[in-house]
């Protein structure tokens, strides 16, 4: 009888074999997964209802993409390429060392910036590009370029100084692991031994964009 409440595993596997719609195959898995269970509708209900309270903030992220949306659709894009055609000297790389910069400062300060979607696309990617047209015309192998070395340098940016906040999840979830094994890892001690990395991160990765723009020049 145990594996009557692998049902719901069932349902989600068929419920998306047949296209049917996501919310209500995963609230009728539940559902049923419950009840198997021995619970009644209110208790699954209410085990639903606090599970979509205390995770609600991770959907907040989806309400940005309709206002990256409109403003993109406004100009925002050509905006950005008209400010950066304007300015002297300004290279594709160092837009990357400084959106870098911004980026682990931001989250040191626990503030999330989400890059890829709000900045990568709509403002770096299209401000890097136009830096890089100046001199010259760009190929479609040189655009491809600026976009993957745009992303990446969001991604090390992110991955490497997501740690630099003292009450990230990373942080407290890295502290309270090492705790529960007998190590003592407080969370200013992970911190510390994170700005190193934060540092070393930024200093090579100024180095390769710096190597990245020679390709660049006429």
């Amino acid at each position: 009888m145990e594996y009557l409440k692998l049902i719901g595993i069932v349902i989600i596997i068929l419920g998306f074999a047949f296209k049917l719609d996501t919310i209500a195959v995963v609230v009728a898995a539940a559902l049923a997964t419950g009840l198997v269970s021995g619970m009644s509708i209110p208790h699954v209900l209410t085990i639903l209802g606090k599970g979509f309270m205390d995770n609600r903030m991770v959907s907040l992220f989806f309400l940005t993409l309709p206002m990256i949306g409109v403003v993109e659709s406004h100009g925002l894009k050509q905006a950005a390429v008209n400010g950066i055609s304007k300015i002297k000297n300004l290279s594709a790389g160092k837009i990357f060392n400084l959106y870098l910069a911004i980026r682990e400062i931001t989250d040191a300060m626990g503030i999330a910036l989400s890059g890829q979607v709000q900045f990568i696309r709509p403002l770096i990617n299209p401000m890097a590009q136009a830096a890089a047209s100046v001199k010259k015309t760009l190929t479609d192998k040189q655009v491809d370029l600026i976009k993957a070395r745009a992303a990446a340098t969001d991604n090390f940016g992110n991955f490497f100084s997501q740690n630099l906040f003292i009450a990230s999840s990373g942080v407290l979830l890295m502290s309270s692991t090492m705790k529960s094994l007998g190590y003592t890892a407080t969370p200013a001690n992970i911190v510390l031994y994170s700005i190193p990395m934060a540092v070393i991160t930024f200093l090579i990765t100024a180095y390769y964009n710096r190597r990245f723009d020679k390709q660049f020049e006429v």
